[in-house]
């Protein structure tokens, strides 16, 4: 295997056009974190991005934050934390579902475009990017936003590059909007809901006034053998429902009891406070109860994506046709699915189910062998599929970059 290491976005464009003159497809990595997520690529060169990890501008009182696309994420987390601010789509470590070490980029991160339980207040990761430099398929640099939202180019490169794993374009360097911590969070917990009770009552929560930031169902089966914050509230294999609420401390505490009491027909709710809350939300962003290191290790893993009022009665036939496992976040409208091994990751039957419910699904973790036999991201209606194409060949015509990480064919 061929590394390329570079040092700035002129080598990146070297890089580039000598990978198209020699017909030689580059596979992106920051430190490869998130390697086994999409279709194996087929390439012996690698294009290292690991050097281009510096902080170029960090401004808190102006919430922006520019910072190279190697950057270690957990690096970038550290120095926002000694401001007391945050990244609001509040982004998911995928290290501890993947089984890989903490050194995802963020490059990484916005290429991956996994945003977590604040998704449903703050939007997703796209909504928080506000310019990036970049190589595109064709060897040439190009910059795309700001310091403020705007584009004139004829594309939103932001939103397009975002979750784009990087088919598209070489990011070296990106602008993204940062936010305060809030002072406080409660979470509610309500005990013994079935998925569909708890979806209701999620919908309730998140249709109230009362400004939620997390709506989270754990069945019981899913809490039984999990370890740390999660593991310390699961009680007699109980199903937990939460629902976070963030703000200065006497405006977090009053929403609480309020929404205790308008949700007081599924049951008396447990409030939990600030760090103890905090740890709970990080375990349920990173998907802990599949953890790599936990009891379903060797189950594939699906992010499903679907109607939030669908989710509970999706995620139930999902657990029952495959004698799988399933959490819920987003209110319902994301489900997380471990099943059991099987040669297609039981693709077919998952997917017929989530087609008919409006929705789409991902597989996250699964073997090699079973990622190149199957579309690891959910097919496109062949309109979609289209207009996809001539854009991925608007940025790279050749297919240099990434070269089938997002489907198993493609044109050239």
């Amino acid at each position: 295997m061929d590394t390329l290491k570079v040092r700035d976005a002129a080598d990146v464009e070297q890089a580039v056009r000598a990978a198209i003159a020699s017909e030689q497809p580059l596979e992106i990595i920051g430190h490869g974190s998130k390697r086994s997520i999409g279709q194996p690529i087929a390439t012996n060169a690698l294009l290292d991005l690991s050097a281009l990890n510096a902080v170029t501008s960090y401004e808190p009182n102006e919430l922006i934050l520019t910072v190279q696309a190697g950057a270690p994420f957990a690096d970038v987390l550290s120095l926002l934390d000694t401001k007391n601010q945050q990244f609001s789509f509040e982004p998911m470590n995928t290290s501890r579902l993947l089984g890989t070490p903490d050194v995802g980029t963020v490059g990484g991160t916005i290429s991956a475009g996994l945003a977590g339980p604040r998704r449903i207040q703050a939007g997703g990761a796209r909504d928080h990017l506000l310019g990036v430099h970049a190589v595109s398929g064709f060897g040439e640099s190009f910059k795309a936003g700001g310091r403020v939202v705007k584009n004139v180019t004829g594309y939103d490169i932001c939103k397009l590059i975002t979750g784009a794993w990087g088919t598209l374009a070489v990011m070296t360097e990106v602008t993204l909007k940062v936010m305060p911590r809030a002072e406080a969070e409660r979470t509610l917990i309500l005990r013994g809901l079935d998925d569909i009770a708890a979806n209701r009552a999620m919908t309730e929560a998140l249709g109230s006034p009362y400004d939620i930031s997390g709506a989270a169902h754990l069945p019981g089966s899913a809490l039984r053998t999990v370890q740390g914050p999660l593991g310390e509230i699961a009680a007699e294999d109980q199903s937990a429902t939460l629902i976070r609420l963030e703000g200065i401390t006497a405006s977090a505490s009053s929403r609480a009891s309020s929404l205790s009491t308008l949700l007081q027909s599924y049951g008396t709710a447990e409030i939990i406070e600030d760090s103890q809350s905090s740890a709970l939300w990080a375990d349920i962003r990173d998907v802990v109860p599949f953890a790599a290191s936990g009891p379903r290790a060797m189950w594939p893993v699906w992010r499903i994506v679907c109607p939030p009022a669908s989710g509970g009665k999706l995620g139930q036939e999902i657990a029952k046709r495959s004698q799988g496992e399933v959490v819920y976040d987003w209110g319902g409208g994301l489900i997380w699915a471990a099943l059991p091994p099987s040669a297609d990751a039981q693709a077919a039957q998952l997917r017929k189910l989530v087609d008919a419910a409006g929705g789409h699904a991902t597989l996250i973790r699964a073997s090699e062998d079973v990622r190149r036999a199957i579309d690891v991201f959910h097919p496109q209606a062949p309109g979609v599929a289209a207009l996809g194409d001539r854009v991925r060949k608007s940025f790279d015509p050749k297919s240099i970059l990434n070269r089938g990480r997002m489907a198993r064919s493609f044109s050239t």
